[in-house]
């Protein structure tokens, strides 16, 4: 696992970006990390990345939004309502994370069970500093 410090948003959004542009089609990008870590602020940098320009916004009611404006689609999940993984199910969660687009779940550990092996996990933690954030990746 290879840990990332980021100073500032300047330096997330050029992480978010570069993710985004490096996405290929079947991409799971598994976010985890504290209430405030940036998972949706990261989440539109890597649909900036896609060429995504609609805005982004987190679907913690709807459990997931759909983005096919850029190069390859983007699913955005929000599971932290969810409260039984079976209810993933009932969403259809395997279209997403097995078809043609780049799925980001944010509160990836409450469904981790449904996380194929092979997604790009980001543990996402608070910085020393005001604004910094301590990435640990998976890849």
């Amino acid at each position: 696992m290879r840990t990332i410090t980021l100073k500032n948003e300047e330096e997330t959004r050029v992480f978010g970006r570069q993710l985004g542009q490096n996405s290929k089609k079947g991409d799971i990008i598994a976010l985890i990390g504290d209430l405030g870590t940036g998972k949706t602020a990261l989440t539109k940098y890597i649909a900036e990345g896609l060429g995504i320009q609609e805005t982004i916004t987190s679907p913690t009611f709807t459990i997931v939004q759909e983005y096919h404006d850029g190069r390859l689609p983007l699913y955005h999940f929000d599971v932290y309502r969810i409260g039984d993984p079976d209810e993933m199910f009932e969403l259809g969660y395997e279209e997403y994370f097995f078809g043609d687009g780049v799925c980001v779940v944010e509160w990836a550990d409450l469904i981790e069970e449904l996380i194929p092996q092979e997604a790009k996990k980001i543990f996402i933690e608070y910085g020393q500093h005001e604004g910094e954030r301590i990435y640990r990746c998976t890849f």
